[in-house]
């Protein structure tokens, strides 16, 4: 009897694996966005981290102040990275209906 009982967390294992791998596949398409200086540099990322896509209002970019577009590229990168990890977390948990640690 204890094989079965192996034989089910097993299967139990699988199912999980496979519903995270559908969840993986899923978050390809899924987009966030980062913001900073009031929208004027925005940063979308999905949710495997994968930034695809840059934009910058005309006014932040001043050729004398370099290193204010660099801050706010930052953290509108930064936002990005927490709300794309929190909509990992999110649908992970709608996936397998358990909580995810944080592990990263």
């Amino acid at each position: 009897m204890g094989n079965l009982g192996g034989f089910d967390l097993f299967k139990q294992a699988q199912s999980l694996q496979k519903k995270l791998a559908k969840v993986r596949e899923s978050l390809k398409d899924k987009v966030v966005a980062g913001q900073a200086g009031g929208s004027m540099v925005t940063v979308q990322m999905n949710g495997l981290m994968d930034c695809v896509a840059v934009k910058l209002d005309k006014e932040v970019v001043d050729p004398d102040d370099i290193s204010m577009l660099e801050d706010l590229i930052q953290v509108a990168v930064n936002n990005a990275i927490k709300k794309a990890n929190e909509m990992k977390k999110v649908e992970n948990e709608k996936a397998t209906g358990m909580p995810m640690p944080d592990i990263f």
